[in-house]
C-alpha cells in the first residue's frame, strides 16, 4: 500500500515544537523525565573551563578569563543538549528524539542494579532502540508489538523506573 503514510514505528523525530522544557507536556501528561547528568558529571563544566583558563594564563589574565568562561558555558550546553525527555503522554512514548504510538507498545518491565547492566550489555539486542544514559542505572525495556518493525524493543534509561512503568500500563489500559 504505497500511498498510505508509514506506519512504522521505529525512532523517528518527535515535531520540533516538543522540543522545550521537561515540565509540562500538556494536561495529558502522565510521564515526564529529563535524564539529567548526575551532580558529580557536572563538574566538569568548570573542571574545563579551569583548565583553559590555565592553559591560557601565560598570554594574559582577559584571555584565560575568556577562555575559561566560553569553555564552561559549551560544556554546560552539551550536557544539557545530552539530557534527553522521557515523556508518556498524547498517546505516545517520546524517548528522546524519537517516538512511537501507545498502542503499540508490549508490556514493559524495569531494572536496577547488576539486572540492568545485563540489558544493557550481554542481553542487548543490536535491534532495540536506546535512550541510555550512563549516569542513570535503572532501565525499562519496553517490546513493541508490530511485526511490521524490525526494532523488538525500546531500552530507556529512567531515575523513576516504577513511574513510568505505571504510566505506560495506565496508558495502555485506558
Amino acid at each position: 500500500m504505497p500511498d498510505q503514510p508509514d506506519q512504522n514505528p521505529s525512532p523517528r523525530p518527535a515535531p520540533s515544537a516538543a522540543g522545550g522544557s521537561a515540565a509540562g507536556r500538556g494536561p495529558d501528561a502522565g510521564f515526564t523525565e529529563r535524564l539529567w547528568p548526575s551532580p558529580t558529571t557536572w563538574l566538569i563544566a568548570p573542571g574545563l573551563g579551569l583548565g583553559a583558563g590555565l592553559s591560557l594564563f601565560p598570554i594574559g589574565e582577559a584571555p584565560a578569563l575568556v577562555a575559561a568562561l566560553a569553555v564552561a558555558v559549551a560544556a554546560v550546553v552539551v550536557l544539557v543538549r545530552l539530557s534527553p525527555v522521557v515523556a508518556v503522554g498524547g498517546g505516545e512514548l517520546r524517548a528522546g528524539r524519537a517516538t512511537v504510538p501507545l498502542a503499540l507498545l508490549g508490556e514493559p518491565s524495569w531494572a536496577d542494579g547488576e539486572e540492568a547492566r545485563q540489558e544493557r550489555g550481554p542481553r542487548l539486542d543490536a535491534r532495540a532502540y536506546l535512550c541510555i544514559r550512563g549516569w542513570v542505572r535503572p532501565v525499562v525495556r519496553i517490546p513493541l508489538d508490530d511485526p511490521a518493525d524490525p526494532t523488538p524493543y525500546w531500552l530507556v534509561s529512567s531515575r523513576r523506573p516504577a513511574d513510568l512503568v505505571a504510566a505506560l500500563e495506565a496508558s495502555r489500559r485506558s
